[in-house]
């Protein structure tokens, strides 16, 4: 089924390439490239099998965001979040997963996870009120994952909450510089009921455990959150660089540098060693993903607990494997020359694109490092993203 959806996306690239100008012009991924998307399947990768889904590998999603991304970053990004949080909505509580999915189980899911909402505990539930930036696809989504805090003994704790599209409101604030085809606007909400049932907290997050495990039993979702999600953002980072350099290697066979006196491109000794640094980096980013996604697979189909190293090296690798994404396309950018900066064209899109989408939280190399290292210590790492 997954070699499928692959297969199935690839035939749909001529048309979403065509559309990413418009994407950019309507700063939102266009209708009709979410509804072939969603008939392909890419939506429900990650989805419940009992829920219509195909319980596929992540490695196998990324994989099908990459090749999205070559051809449109902006549409790659929104696929990659709204096809990883069926992933997530398997951790909640059935009753969650019913609201959702009962009538319509292509009924997609946008989020903010920033704890900028405050949660009153209420009869029943929570009150909830707050504004959320950043919410990526959110125009076509039917409900929301927002980032809450509620108070405990201990202060604060953060939860996750699901919020129907009849409970909020979108501000369209998006006008930015790259990734501007993803709509990643505001979400309002003043005074909404939330049951306690459509919430799901950060401790159990961290501990890799959710209500949802009693009837999604597959070992997909006993891997980690801050694994998932965080490879859901550089996936198309690096969709965008193979894209960059497919269309770079293409332009440059042909060109001729005039002000080199004719000298052909094809035969410049630096132009081959950018190419070739470029091209490795690609490579690397990916290779270290699909390494440790697998092996926290492995583990959780044992029946294993994932071993806490491996989910500090796949952060570590991940904010890498953007590092890397970045570094090769900023390589073949420069060895573009004048071209490069001519709109429309794949490579200053995907430049613009993948250098907006490294300043997610989720892409903070220095904290993803640092929490690497301590752990090598053997000193106490707690965090969120993990």
């Amino acid at each position: 089924m997954t070699n499928k959806v692959l297969d199935r996306v690839r035939d749909l690239l001529p048309a979403i390439a065509e559309r990413a100008v418009e994407a950019e012009e309507n700063r939102r991924v266009p209708d009709a490239s979410i509804a072939e998307l969603t008939q392909a399947g890419v939506f429900r990768m990650l989805q419940p099998a009992r829920l219509g889904g195909d319980e596929a590998s992540p490695v196998d999603f990324y994989e099908v965001i990459r090749t999205i991304g070559t051809v449109c970053p902006s549409t790659a990004w929104v696929s990659s979040v709204l096809g990883a949080h069926p992933w997530q909505l398997a951790l909640f509580e059935d009753r969650a997963q019913q609201d959702v999915w009962a009538e319509n189980p292509d009924t997609l899911v946008s989020s903010s996870y920033a704890p900028t909402g405050k949660l009153t505990v209420v009869e029943g539930g929570y009150e909830l009120s707050g504004r959320w930036s950043f919410s990526s696809g959110c125009d076509h989504a039917q409900w929301v994952f927002l980032g809450a805090l509620v108070p405990s003994e201990k202060g604060m704790d953060y939860y996750t909450v699901l919020v129907p599209r009849t409970d909020y409101r979108i501000e369209d604030v998006w006008n930015v510089a790259g990734l501007s085809g993803t709509g990643s606007n505001d979400i309002v909400i003043e005074k909404a009921f939330v049951p306690a049932y459509r919430t799901y907290s950060a401790t159990d997050q961290a501990n890799l455990v959710g209500p949802g495990q009693a009837v999604n039993t597959a070992p997909l979702y006993k891997i980690s959150f801050g694994s998932v999600f965080s490879n859901t953002i550089t996936a198309p980072i690096i969709g965008a660089a193979q894209g960059a350099y497919d269309s770079h290697i293409e332009r440059q066979r042909e060109r001729v540098r005039l002000s080199y006196g004719g000298q052909k491109v094809s035969e410049d000794p630096f132009a081959h060693v950018r190419i070739a640094r470029a091209a490795s980096e690609i490579d690397a980013a990916i290779l270290q993903m699909e390494r440790n996604m697998n092996e926290q697979l492995r583990y959780a189909e044992a029946g294993e607990e994932i071993p806490f190293e491996s989910r500090l090296r796949a952060r570590r690798d991940q904010v890498l494997g953007t590092e890397r994404a970045l570094e090769a396309i900023d390589l073949l950018f420069k060895n573009s020359g004048g071209h490069s900066i001519r709109k429309p064209n794949t490579i200053e899109r995907n430049w613009r694109d993948a250098h907006a989408g490294s300043v997610h939280a989720i892409n903070d190399i220095e904290r993803a490092l640092a929490m690497f290292g301590k752990g090598a210590m053997g000193l106490e790492v707690t965090d969120r993203m993990l």
